[in-house]
């Protein structure tokens, strides 16, 4: 009998793994929240208010209501806005494919398109795919129409009745019972211009970081906005937040532990919280006055829960950040420096040789009652030591067992008239998952996945599309191209090709890197950061100031002074008359004497 239960323990063992440790949970978060948006999970199993940077994940649903807007974005940068009475469903989250389900409301979509990603959003008329770049939206209207509209690139629309390619400039408006009509694209409404304005402050940044690995260039908005690269002898360059409002502040402090997919995840409440609670260390230098983040290493990028060391006591609970090199113990592998204490056995593990270089910070160390930790709500902690330099140092995370309370990422209250509506609230994940596979394949069907796709019949609206910023963008500068370059295959390629307009631009970047990120958003962040920062990328505002400058000095200089010009022309004509008359005397006296010696040998 004890074989047998030691036999079921170590099985339980080897599968928990699997299921224990949210290793999947970086692949998309909450970046943006306005209003009360909600969230059910699997973990919550009802709706509760949603948190900035909460990570996502399968069977995850998003409610915004009356007055609220959200966005999702993804680890590749793609983002999903939703605006308010809007459902969103997540039905599936892979490394490079992503499922939504939209059952009411309107989502826009800007999908970077990476080579080889999917972005499939389904509704309950028809399923959209996307492979390459592009940008659009879809709207379901309470009169039962399904509108999809695309503003960059093509999607591929498919309903009950067949399959179309929709293109830039084009919506395609779908109804169960009449035929599928395709349109210009009408007059922007407030919708589209706010998503306009959204996408215009993401990609008009300075060109991507060179201080971030490739994997976390989709964050470096995050870092140029609330903070600036520093250089210190122990680590290079270094990130350093300049947001912070409290004296006493340390990194995990702002915020709370969340019960997720098995262990506990940290949740930021600063815009800025994604990244450098989830990958990187956090290390103390006198040099620069406080806390600085340290990315990882190329090619070593690892999303965590939460890099700390805990020691936790029945009365509190107390965590660390973890400076560089330190050993993180976790429930799964997070990369170098960390140990998958599942596969181990944590007893064997000395604790008094773990020694953590932050617990000696002042402020450092972060303190509070175990109530606090499970509820969320604030109950006063009395410490009088350092509890790392007093109490044992735990291996992993504290052994306190989740309650209801610990899966709710934010503690408030939501107003009644808020709440999601019934047809909502009823509608089951899994149910629409088994309707709606994930098809990668371009030439397979989602809705009739036993046959071919045939061609949608189309009724066809001439017009031409109302002119949108987007194609005048386009013609003055190409912002996204610097970000498409770090990701294809050949860089070098294209940077030959416009030497000049690069060169400007590098210098730039190599003299002014952080200043102006870091400043303006703290001091000027509404306003002037809005109307400078725009003007720094853009290559055609800087070709043509050049010649602005340099061609009319050109010009002007023979204009200036010609009266000048010509008297010191004409008082240089004589002196130049009279060595060239001196000159011809000389040739014809030289000429005489030669003409002498040779007549004389011919006598």
């Amino acid at each position: 009998m004890k074989n047998f239960k030691f036999i079921v323990l170590l099985s339980i063992l080897i599968l928990f793994p699997a299921y224990s440790y949210p290793a999947d949970l970086g692949f998309l978060r909450i970046s943006l929240i306005d209003g009360d948006v909600q969230i059910k999970t699997e973990d919550t199993e009802e709706w509760v208010p949603a948190s900035i940077n909460m990570p996502l994940k399968d069977g995850d649903r998003i409610w915004v209501p009356e007055e609220g807007r959200t966005e999702l974005q993804l680890r590749d940068g793609t983002s999903l806005r939703l605006d308010e009475k809007s459902a969103l469903d997540i039905l599936t989250v892979e490394k490079d494919s992503f499922q939504f389900y939209l059952t009411e409301g309107r989502v826009y979509t800007n999908f970077r398109g990476l080579r080889g990603n999917l972005l499939q959003i389904d509704t309950q008329l028809s399923s959209v795919r996307t492979y390459d770049r592009s940008i659009f939206r879809m709207d379901i209207s309470g009169d039962g129409y399904t509108d999809i509209s695309v503003y960059r690139g093509s999607i591929y629309a498919e309903n009950r009745d067949g399959r179309t390619s929709v293109d830039e400039g084009k919506t395609l408006s779908l109804r169960e019972g009449t035929y599928a009509e395709l349109a210009p694209l009408g007059p922007p409404d407030e919708w589209e211009k706010w998503n306009r304005e959204r996408d215009r402050k993401l990609s008009e940044r300075r060109p991507p970081s060179r201080y971030l690995p490739d994997e976390l260039q989709p964050y470096s908005t995050d870092f140029e906005e609330n903070g600036r690269w520093v250089h210190v002898r122990e680590y290079g360059y270094v990130w350093t937040p300049t947001v912070v409002v409290s004296a006493g502040w340390a990194p995990y402090r702002v915020g709370r532990w969340v019960w997720m997919g098995g262990d506990y995840v940290w949740v930021s409440y600063e815009p800025w919280g994604w990244a450098p609670y989830h990958y990187g260390r956090w290390a103390f230098v006198a040099s620069i006055g406080g806390w600085c983040w340290v990315p990882p290493v190329r090619g070593a990028v690892y999303w965590g829960p939460g890099f700390v060391g805990w020691v936790h006591t029945p009365t509190y609970v107390s965590w660390v950040p973890l400076a560089p090199g330190e050993i993180y113990y976790g429930h799964g592998y997070y990369g170098p420096h960390s140990v998958n204490i599942i596969n181990i056995n944590i007893t064997h593990i000395d604790v008094k040789k773990v020694v953590y270089k932050n617990v000696h910070v002042r402020n450092g160390v972060t303190v509070i009652h175990h109530d606090t930790f499970v509820t969320g709500k604030h109950v006063d902690v009395k410490v009088r030591e350092n509890p790392f330099l007093r109490e044992k140092i735990s291996i992993g995370r504290p052994n306190i067992k989740p309650e209801k309370t610990t899966f709710i990422p934010v503690i408030k209250e939501i107003p009644y008239t808020k709440r999601p509506p019934e047809p909502i609230r009823e509608i089951k994940v899994r149910e629409i998952k088994e309707k709606r596979p994930l098809v990668k394949e371009k030439e397979a069907s989602v809705l009739r996945p036993e046959s071919p796709p045939k061609e949608m019949t189309l009724k066809t609206k001439e017009g031409k599309p109302v002119e949108r910023e987007i194609e005048k963008e386009k013609a003055r500068r190409p912002p996204e191209r610097k970000v498409e370059r770090l990701r294809e295959p050949k860089p070098p390629e294209k940077e030959a090709d416009k030497p000049k307009d690069l060169k400007p631009v590098e210098k730039s970047r190599e003299f002014k890197p952080t200043e102006k990120s870091v400043e303006k958003p703290k001091e000027f962040k509404p306003t002037e950061k809005e109307v400078e920062k725009p003007r720094e990328p853009r290559l055609s505002e800087k070709g043509i100031e050049k010649p602005k400058e340099f061609r009319p000095r050109e010009i002007e200089k023979p204009k200036e002074k010609p009266v000048a010009k010509e008297l010191e022309k004409a008082r240089e004509r004589k002196p130049v008359e009279k060595e060239t008359e001196k000159v011809r005397e000389r040739g014809k006296v030289e000429k005489e004497v030669e003409k002498t010696k040779e007549h004389k040998p011919a006598d």
